[in-house]
């Protein structure tokens, strides 16, 4: 019994010995293969799918990324003198002055010159009186406005650091950009302290999302929340991707999407305000409409894409290079778009005077032509007129309705027609009973009113019945006054 054991654990042995010998020729057979199935998955770019190797993969960070990039992220704080409306009955009975109360608001900021140039958004400065930025090493500092656009909702400060220089983030390229790359959100939410927060760019060029008419936002998934307003969407080379700006949220709070302002647009406000504070928008002079996916189809296109041409403004950049109505514009500077709020934004990153290159369907052929970007001609607000004389329009503030005018206040620059646009009605006058800011003033008493001398020609007429028709939010009203 004993000697059947030991033959059989000798016997075991054996067989163990035979199958390792089998399994490790069956190794050496098929490792070849192996290996050339991976040096092609290497040559074909698919990364290797593997455990972390060693104690210092396991420990990968961003630390060193946001130590880079950090310092150059600030805190903004203003503060408002807001006077008490109306008076109570203990102010009217003793005759005490209204009360005044300071009221603070909190953002971030972003430096984008050693010199003391920060970027925040417009809507954390808007209506303050006075500016303070606190760096992240809490040195204080009183800060100037030198430029604040509601349209972008980008605002530029500076702060006097007595020569020293200051860390600054550099702009990406983010024409670069794509879905999936990695960021970090830097700013000050909720004004618990500098925060960080990491996700990835979870779509470009977002455009419908109504917080500006120069929409071209970046979303991101990065938790952004109240108090992270002017801070800073930074990619893993520390360059500076966007300003934050704005959030999706019917709580209040973070839920994954968050939009930020690119940097191109970011640097072109910036070198506006360095240069002489006024942020000009370059403009091409035409309008357009979103293709559906049948105008596709008919301009022989497989997918819905670019921007179909319906005006084209008299002697204006696009007229001059050649643009015609129903010409499609898929790209400009080989960047496709989709809805005419990216074509604005994307000929507005330029700079006035230069060249913008868009590429054009016309009768099924391709075309590129190339369009030099201006400033939208025409009256601006330093032109407005105030109305004096003792008919109905006693008070009233007009100015030439024009491109630039409408640029400005966000009107459609293609309204049919002309007319007087009404800028502002004093108070306690009689134009305050017939006449709205924005209303748009076609015709008087059967005159059609293209400037405001014509207007003002038709105003001396000895009369009372005043026969007006006006455009106002789009409707056509008319109406007689007699005074």
């Amino acid at each position: 019994m004993t000697h059947l054991v030991t033959m059989t654990r000798h016997a075991s042995k054996l067989l163990a010995a035979a199958f390792l010998a089998v399994l490790m020729a069956l190794t050496m057979a098929i490792m070849p293969v192996f290996a050339q199935g991976a040096l092609q998955g290497a040559a074909q770019g698919a990364p290797a799918e593997r455990i972390p190797a060693s104690t210092t993969e396991i420990s990968l960070t961003f630390a060193p990324l946001v130590r880079q990039a950090s310092p150059a992220v600030v805190n903004v704080y203003t503060e408002k003198n807001v006077t008490q409306r109306g008076m109570t009955l203990e102010q009217m009975m003793f005759g005490l002055a209204p009360q005044s109360r300071v009221q603070n608001s909190l953002g971030s900021g972003v430096i984008v010159a050693a010199d003391g140039i920060i970027v925040t958004n417009n809507h954390v400065i808007q209506g303050a009186d006075t500016f303070r930025v606190v760096l992240s090493d809490r040195r204080e500092y009183a800060a100037e406005l030198l430029l604040g656009d509601e349209r972008t909702d980008l605002a530029v400060l500076r702060i006097n650091t007595e020569g020293q220089p200051l860390p600054v983030l550099p702009y990406a390229d983010t024409r670069d950009t794509q879905v999936g790359d990695l960021v970090l959100a830097i700013g000050n939410p909720f004004g618990v302290g500098q925060t960080v927060t990491n996700g990835i760019i979870s779509a470009t060029a977002r455009t419908d999302v109504g917080i500006s008419d120069y929409a071209f936002f970046i979303q991101t998934d990065a938790a952004v929340n109240p108090g992270n307003s002017g801070g800073a969407l930074v990619n893993t080379r520390g360059e500076l991707v966007g300003v934050n700006t704005a959030i999706f949220s019917r709580t209040g709070g973070s839920v994954g999407i968050g939009f930020a302002i690119p940097a191109e647009m970011v640097k072109r406000v910036v070198d506006a305000a360095v240069n002489g504070g006024t942020f000009v928008r370059p403009w091409l002079g035409l309008a357009g409409q979103s293709v559906s996916f049948d105008i596709a189809r008919a301009q022989g296109l497989d997918r819905p894409i670019g921007v179909m041409v319906t005006e084209v403004y008299p002697g204006g950049p696009a007229e001059r290079a050649g643009l015609r109505r129903g010409d499609l514009v898929t790209a400009i500077d080989e960047r496709e778009v989709f809805d005419e709020k990216g074509l604005k934004f994307l000929a507005a990153i330029r700079n006035p005077g230069e060249q913008a290159k868009l590429s054009i369907l016309r009768g099924g052929k391709a075309q590129t032509i190339n369009v030099r970007v201006q400033p939208p001609p025409g009256a601006t607000e330093a032109d407005v007129v105030l109305l004096t004389n003792g008919s109905v329009f006693n008070g009233a503030r007009v100015i030439e309705l024009s491109p630039r005018l409408a640029e400005e206040n966000g009107l459609d620059p293609f309204t049919r027609g002309s007319g007087i646009y009404v800028h502002s009605v004093t108070r306690g006058t009689i134009s305050r009973n017939y006449f709205r800011p924005g209303d748009i003033i076609r015709s008087v008493n059967g005159k059609q009113t293209k400037t405001v001398k014509e207007l003002q020609a038709v105003l001396k007429a000895n009369t009372r019945d005043w026969d007006i028709e006006i455009e106002r939010n789009g409707r056509i009203v008319r109406g007689t006054v007699r005074t």
